[in-house]
């Protein structure tokens, strides 16, 4: 039975729920960014609801107090240095043994990629790996973050399957003209990879960002110690004094200040994601399908 809009009742009804679920679970996310948000702009002595707290009464003594910090900022820029090398080293090694896994004269490709699936499926485990990690001599050091994480099997399927879907005849055709496997993939495939390049590197790139279980495992040293790690300690200080300079503690609240921590350890991500946001489904979806 058709309604004057031209859609069925039972259409109607499925575009309502999903719609009105769909309203929920934004109301539910946005709400709690949204009072994080007022709570770390409040200003001194405010009395008020931070919910009701206007632009016109914005204050930022809790940024400027954090962001003055030897101890934030020398832990955003270690956060930065861990995404950005290894997202480098992910991005290099997931590409080349993607492309690897393409070729059907590879010998043994189907037992390289299974051992590299059975990765996936089981893993050695947290002693098995510290021992590992350990015996390397990378405790207390940077790599010990980075290298164990060197190439995610997920990503690397994801990427093997684009590789798969590209049409082989225009490899064909670049060996006839004489290129190798590097020009190739620097030339051929490379460019038509972006939107799978940018999805996985943003996968990449957020996991790296947000590394919390690995540097409380391996680091010691307190100048190693990544932004997570410090949101972490930030979060659950009684004092604030810690991590900010005595006098500064009464010139915003505790709450303030750890909000403040919050959004600043957010930031990064929230600026990288819209600017690859148009290539993530496509993406996605490409990676997944093998045409």
């Amino acid at each position: 039975m058709k309604s004057f809009l031209g859609k069925s009742r039972d259409d109607i009804a499925f575009n309502v729920l999903s719609n009105g679920l769909l309203l929920f679970v934004l109301v539910v996310v946005l709400v709690p960014l949204y009072y994080a948000l007022m709570v770390s702009f409040m200003p001194l002595g405010y009395k008020g609801s931070p919910l009701t707290l206007s632009p016109f009464e914005w204050k930022f003594e809790a940024y400027k107090q954090l962001l003055g910090q030897n101890t934030f900022v020398q832990a955003m820029m270690t956060s930065v240095l861990i995404t950005v090398s290894g997202v480098s080293l992910n991005m290099v090694l997931t590409v080349l043994t993607a492309y690897v896994l393409c070729s059907k004269t590879l010998p043994g490709r189907n037992i390289i990629l299974t051992l590299i699936i059975f990765t996936f499926l089981f893993n050695a485990g947290l002693v098995p790996n510290y021992l590992l990690v350990k015996n390397l001599n990378l405790i207390n050091t940077l790599p010990a973050v980075i290298l164990p994480g060197a190439i995610s099997v997920y990503n690397l399927l994801v990427m093997r399957a684009f590789f798969q879907g590209l049409p082989e005849s225009l490899s064909e055709a670049a060996r006839i003209d004489g290129a190798n496997d590097f020009q190739i993939l620097w030339k051929i495939y490379l460019p038509l990879s972006k939107p799978i390049l940018l999805t996985i590197g943003l996968f990449y790139a957020v996991g790296h960002w947000n590394e919390f279980f690995l540097p409380i495992l391996y680091l010691n040293d307190r100048e190693l110690m990544p932004l997570p790690v410090l949101l972490r300690n930030i979060l659950s200080a009684a004092n604030m004094g810690e991590y900010v300079e005595s006098n500064a503690v009464s010139a915003a609240s505790q709450e303030s200040l750890k909000m403040a921590a919050v959004f600043l350890a957010m930031l990064p991500m929230l600026i990288i994601y819209p600017w690859i946001q148009r290539h993530f489904t496509k993406g996605v979806l490409l990676g997944g399908v093998k045409e």
